[in-house]
């Protein structure tokens, strides 16, 4: 008879990642548990995780380097949502013997909570919400407008090509650059090929980051390029936190350089309570729900099952390298 296995789920802070699907498929064989709280580091990951067979943690919340796998023995299936994780070393992941599997990931999520922060911000939302239900003024905002409006967005692949199809459903001019971006595919998209980071940035009344996190992307916009934004400009950021220098948007936002900015990725996660992001004027803020839906959720978990049955099986699906 098989012994049984001792799944982990990490950071399902809803507590829903055992109702979203049905875990029966594998409940003869393992016993899940989820955990609602982040662990801060490895050395309290390494505490919680000893007695694991399996885990699957969610998006990029987590690093496993190489370090991290040498403290867990037990373990021999990690299960990512999404099939990319750049936070995994998958090299020290077959050193100790750790079968490494993925899941889908729909785009969908991410474009929508785009144009949230972004109607959001045009439209003074949080404001007037605040102010209507704390009995302030009737109006305290002037929206901006986004028929007509200039939407930059840096990068236009398969989240920022959906957001310029939106932008432009709303009367938009739509302008995309990218370090490998082609005159070709911005036609095929309806947009406008910038002709530079910068003057994409000039030229904006609305900036959004749809970039990869990658050597050549961290640190991609800093102080002398928040300065080329206009004062009346506002940035989204649902892509990742390293792109934009955040002490130089901390900076931009105090001194009321742009007109604000929408943010749902941090470059420490969750928010320390003092993270002066908290604070921060200007700021229309999430705590990154990007990926955070029903349906996500649900193929996430869901493919979770099914790769820790074929796992079992001896043939296991979605392998990450």
């Amino acid at each position: 008879m098989r012994p049984r296995l001792r799944c982990a789920v990490l950071d399902d802070y809803q507590s829903v990642a055992t109702e979203v699907t049905d875990w029966s498929p594998v409940a003869d064989d393992v016993d899940v548990v989820s955990f609602a709280e982040h662990f801060a580091d490895e050395e309290a990951v390494a505490a919680a995780l000893a007695e694991y067979d399996i885990v699957v943690t969610l998006r990029e919340r987590v690093p496993f380097p190489g370090s991290l796998l040498a403290r867990l023995p037990r373990l021999k299936l990690l299960i990512a949502s999404g099939m990319r994780n750049s936070m995994i070393d998958y090299a020290a992941a077959e050193t100790h013997g750790v079968t490494v599997c993925g899941t889908a990931s729909s785009s969908t999520p991410p474009v929508e909570l785009t144009w949230a922060l972004l109607l959001g911000l045009a439209r003074g939302l949080v404001t007037e919400n605040n102010g209507l239900r704390e009995g302030g003024p009737w109006q305290s905002t002037v929206g901006a407008d986004l028929h007509g409006a200039r939407l930059g967005l840096l990068g236009l692949g398969k989240i920022g090509s959906r957001v310029a199809r939106v932008g432009l459903a709303f009367g938009m001019r739509v302008t995309a650059w990218s370090q490998n971006l082609t005159k070709e595919y911005a036609d095929e998209v309806g947009v406008h090929l910038a002709a530079s980071k910068e003057d994409l940035l000039a030229g904006s009344d609305f900036v959004s980051v749809h970039l990869a996190l990658s050597d050549r992307t961290r640190g991609l916009l800093g102080t002398p390029e928040l300065a080329l934004l206009k004062p009346t400009a506002y940035l989204v950021n649902t892509s990742r936190a390293a792109i934009v220098d955040q002490d130089a948007l901390l900076a931009a936002l105090h001194e009321g350089r742009i007109a604000g900015a929408g943010v749902d990725v941090f470059d420490i996660e969750p928010l320390p309570a003092d993270h002066p992001m908290r604070k921060a004027p200007r700021l229309l803020a999430t705590p990154h729900l990007g990926y955070v839906s029903h349906a996500n959720y649900a193929t996430y978990y869901g493919q979770a099952v099914e790769d820790i049955q074929a796992y079992l099986a001896g043939s296991p699906v979605r392998l990450l390298s």
